[in-house]
């Protein structure tokens, strides 16, 4: 009984073991990464915050008409 626990203690690796490999295997998967260029991200902002901007504006208006709905209901 004692050398299974001994068995199995050993084949535990520690946490500075694990810990590495998995840095490694993370800088690893980055290199793998295709980075897009400064235009891109420009025009993928631009995108996103058009499209924040018109859902905003449009949640605005649904909210003003009912507000609206509602006060000459009560």
């Amino acid at each position: 009984m004692v050398a299974g626990k001994a068995a199995a203690s050993s084949s535990k690796v520690g946490l500075k073991e694990r810990s590495g490999k998995f840095l490694r295997g993370v800088w690893a998967e980055l290199k793998k990464v295709h980075w897009p260029d400064r235009k891109t991200i420009v025009i993928y902002t631009g995108v996103v915050l058009a499209a924040i901007f018109i859902m905003a504006f449009a949640i605005w208006i649904v909210d003003s008409a009912l507000t609206f709905i509602l006060n000459r209901i009560l």
